[in-house]
């Protein structure tokens, strides 16, 4: 597993609070390029291969669905909201993390009643969200408080992430989108010693799922002439799935999702590079669910965007699989679409429609 693929599975940050992602993308940028910032907390890496270049943004969020902390009972129990889509039936009896505001830890679990005390028809039904409660393991709201526990804090699935029989299964959580935060840096990397004719934006949004409000900011901040979202998709290549997408054979090219059609010239563009390169793809769609791409190709006077994915199995939940080899293709896609976006070829995409 590739180190910085462990390092951002294992922060914490929900919308709204992407500070620990923020400052390891920082660490990783820093010397590579000019770090900014848009006023609503995105990062955004500018290299500079030709200032007169077209402007190309590639952006994945920092931010992973969590909760906020919203009560906490007489008994010491933790009363939550989620940030970001949750289905309830994966979330009873899991492990949490809430971090405090001065950084403390504090470790439970999603209060799950055993079978032998359900009626029958508490088995038919799922719980609800509203009803659940985080269990930190103390005996009234004043032990709780003393912890440092207030309301507004984050709390994030706790695993760790760890390859799986074959090591190129990843299991972890946020996936969605660590996955685009590291490939925004590990693009950046390969660019080092690399021509691309144009200024590279790497970039991490924040508050994508709630929203994508950090795309809107961000891509308003540089005016991009093109936009890759770089996220997740899903994998399905479960039980019974269509294997439209599949763990392992490439990156998923989004055709369209709720939140944007791809661009069709720039898709014809990226997949004519990843035919060139011998990079494994699959064109797909979402009928639910978008990216940053959805503001990016909004931004100002618009810009040509395509989402690019990893496919992951269980997104939104608290552990998921991706295949490195997936990662390591999305990479070298990324890679080498940007070295080809010379001004040439950014206006044939953007005026030959």
């Amino acid at each position: 597993m590739r180190k910085i693929l462990k390092d951002m599975s294992m922060l914490n940050a929900i919308p709204g609070n992407e500070r620990e992602v923020r400052k390891y993308m920082k660490e990783q940028m820093e010397g590579k390029a000019d770090v900014e910032y848009d006023n609503l907390g995105s990062i955004i890496a500018k290299k500079v291969g030709d200032e007169n270049g077209p402007r190309i943004m590639v952006a994945g969020h920092m931010d992973e669905v969590g909760f906020i902390v919203t009560k906490i009972t007489d008994e010491g129990y933790v009363k939550f909201l989620p940030a970001g889509g949750w289905w309830g039936q994966v979330m009873l009896a899991q492990q949490m993390e809430i971090t405090t505001r001065e950084g403390k830890m504090v470790r439970g679990v999603i209060g799950a009643k055993p079978p032998h005390i359900l009626t029958p028809e508490d088995r038919k039904k799922p719980v609800e969200i509203d009803d659940m409660y985080l269990d930190i393991g103390v005996k009234d709201k004043k032990e709780a408080e003393k912890l440092g526990v207030k309301t507004g804090d984050m709390i994030t699935p706790y695993i760790e992430a760890v390859e799986l029989s074959n090591k190129k299964y990843i299991l972890g959580k946020a996936w969605d989108n660590r996955v685009g935060c590291a490939a925004a840096v590990d693009v950046l990397n390969d660019l080092q010693n690399a021509d691309h004719k144009n200024v590279y934006y790497g970039v991490g949004t924040v508050q994508e799922e709630v929203g994508l409000r950090g795309a809107r900011t961000s891509a308003y901040h540089i005016d991009p002439d093109i936009g890759i979202a770089v996220d997740t998709t899903i994998a399905h290549d479960f039980p019974k799935g269509s294997k439209e997408t599949e763990l392992g054979k490439g990156v998923g090219i989004m055709v369209a999702d709720s939140s944007m059609v791809g661009h069709k010239g720039l898709r014809d563009f990226v997949v004519d590079i990843a035919e060139k390169h011998d990079i494994p793809y699959r064109l797909t769609h979402l009928k639910r669910g978008g990216t940053d791409g959805g503001m990016i190709h909004l931004a100002r006077s618009g810009a040509p965007s395509i989402a690019l994915c990893v496919p992951v199995r269980y997104l939104h939940s608290h552990t998921s699989i991706m295949h490195e080899d997936d990662y390591d293709a999305l990479i070298r896609l990324v890679s080498e679409v940007v070295k080809a976006l010379d001004k040439e070829a950014v206006e044939k995409i953007t005026y030959d429609v």
